[in-house]
């Protein structure tokens, strides 16, 4: 509610600090006493737009600090949260607003400086204006159906839920369409990449395999070559080791009579059993070294298509394996996207069944609250002398969403044969205030702002109109703290706290102060609003009988 408002320097108001209470507060004073500026300046505390006029004369600014009491799990914390400001538990939330002449305005939620825009969102969830030229509130059909599912104790969170799948089906069915899109356009690529991996067949490892194996061919070729002519130098009949027999056998037949040739014998059986042995190892290297032509130009043709291929696909050769498994899992997928394609179809489905079913049941709840809140409201037009007024609920369709698929609007028809329309078309000023009330009585039990301000709902009326307007805002007084300017004496009598505004003059300048009354100076106000300018006995005594009902 609003605990305290402090005004600086707007237009008569130089310096004024006022303190509210809960229940029904009234506020009067002669006309051009200056309630208007009392609720501008409040406005400008709550976000509304500056108006430069506003800034006192001869001042260079002016500023409005209010402060309202906030209770545990208020909607606006989450604004505050949203915006990085915190309030402790019990402390006041203050919404300041300066003007200057130039027009530059700056907002505040405590010290914290906010755009006009985020404080008005958190002073509208904890205060109603309610005026003739008020375009929020129960004036704003966007707000129509939230009343209404309030009236009627709507759950709203199954409908939400099924709101909520089937938007997160549809998001996974787009970006499963997205991807098989994608993916459809590289089919005949996969799958021509995949047929010659396929018929390649590489094996991880392969390519080094081969390129070792086509180097030791070559260089047992190369070996192979400084073998050639090897066997007729050593062996056959005219090779080194048939000279080196020969040459044996004649120091043989003469080794016996000579010691040196002995030894040189020996030296020669030795160099033959070398000789032979060198020849045998010759014969196995020669066998060893010799290769298939036809197998190096095998390992070479697979060289070259393997690394072809690893080219082509822009990875290593002994990658191409893994690249083949890769891209037969693409294809794969392709087929299983359709799949999953076609399951999310099926699940898009039963989501919207089911949300059609919820939204169903809740339109029905809705229609029938409607009825009720009509029947709720037709109760309370005659005696705020709207007895010609018809009142309904109009509900009608509306694009799906979280909150169902119901379009909500209150209409009003103000004399008889005469077509409904919206309130803000149809109504004038007084009725237009009337109707407020009336609909503020029958929602009253779904819970409004902690705060509710009237600004003059009782123009234009008088005895039993003003005295039921007067219960009216007494009763919405004990679920909610209600300011009303006023000018029947019938609604200032039904007050808890009653101020009376007035202009001042004081060498040549002019002030607007505020009093809080006590209980005698409430007599005399009630009595001035009965009687004008001259108080007599007869209205003192007739304020006394008002307030004594009250």
């Amino acid at each position: 509610m609003l605990r305290q408002l402090a005004i600086r320097n707007v237009v008569l108001i130089d310096s004024l600090d006022l303190e509210f209470d809960s229940g029904l507060g009234v506020l009067t004073g002669e006309t051009g006493a200056g309630k208007s500026i009392l609720l501008d300046a409040l406005g400008l505390a709550l976000g509304a737009r500056a108006d430069t006029a506003l800034v006192r004369q001869g001042t260079e600014s002016a500023s409005v600090t209010a402060e309202i009491a906030l209770p545990g799990g208020h909607p606006a914390h989450r604004i505050l949260a949203d915006q990085g400001i915190e309030i402790e538990p019990g402390e006041p939330l203050l919404l300041r607003r300066t003007l200057k002449t130039d027009g530059g305005s700056r907002a505040f939620v405590g010290a914290s400086p906010v755009p006009a825009g985020t404080a008005r969102d958190i002073a509208g969830l904890a205060i109603e204006i309610h005026g003739q030229h008020d375009d929020r509130g129960l004036l704003n059909p966007r707000g129509h159906r939230a009343l209404l599912d309030a009236f009627a104790g709507l759950d709203l969170r199954p409908v939400e839920e099924a709101w909520a799948r089937i938007m997160q089906v549809e998001q996974g069915l787009a970006k499963a369409r997205a991807a098989a899109a994608d993916a459809d356009r590289d089919r005949d690529w996969l799958t021509h990449s995949v047929n010659e991996i396929e018929a390649l067949e590489p094996q991880a490892g392969e390519e080094t395999c081969l390129a070792e194996e086509r180097s030791a061919i070559q260089s047992g070729a190369k070996a192979g070559e400084a073998l050639d002519g090897l066997e007729g130098l050593l062996g056959g009949s005219d090779g080194a080791l048939a000279q080196l027999r020969q040459a044996a056998r004649r120091i043989e037949r003469g080794a016996v009579d000579h010691p040196m040739l002995a030894e040189a014998l020996a030296s020669l059986d030795r160099a033959l059993i070398e000789a032979h042995e060198a020849e045998d190892r010759i014969a196995r290297a020669a066998e060893a070294l010799a290769h298939d032509p036809a197998r190096l130009d095998l390992v070479e043709a697979r060289l070259f298509d393997i690394r072809g291929l690893a080219r082509k696909h822009r990875v290593e050769p002994d990658a191409l394996a893994e690249l083949g498994e890769r891209l037969r899992g693409q294809l794969s997928d392709l087929d299983a996207g359709s799949e999953r394609i076609e399951a999310l179809d099926a699940d898009l489905k039963q989501a919207r069944l089911e949300y059609s079913k919820l939204a169903v049941e809740l339109s029905a709840r809705r229609r029938e609250a409607a009825a009720r809140l009509d029947n709720a409201v037709a109760s309370e037009l005659a005696p705020l002398k709207l007895d010609s007024a018809r009142f309904r609920t109009a509900v009608g369709e509306a694009e799906p969403g979280p909150s169902g698929t119901d379009r909500v609007e209150f209409e009003i028809s103000t004399n008889p044969g005469a077509p409904f329309g919206p309130l803000t078309k149809i109504a004038s000023g007084g009725e237009l205030s009337r109707f407020i009330l009336a609909l503020k009585v029958a929602l009253a039990e779904a819970g409004s702002a902690a705060t509710m301000i009237f600004d003059e709902i009782d123009r234009g009326v008088g005895g039993a109109v003003a005295s039921a307007i007067g219960e009216r805002l007494a009763r919405l007084a004990e679920q909610s703290q209600v300011l009303v300017v006023t000018h029947s004496p019938q609604v200032a009598a039904r007050a808890a706290h009653h101020y009376r505004i007035e202009k001042s003059s004081d060498g040549g300048v002019t002030r607007t102060i505020v009093r809080r009354l006590g209980a005698h100076e409430r007599r005399e106000e009630i009595a001035r609003m009965l009687s004008g300018a001259s108080v007599t006995d007869e209205a003192r005594a007739q304020a006394s009988r008002l307030l004594d009902a009250a």
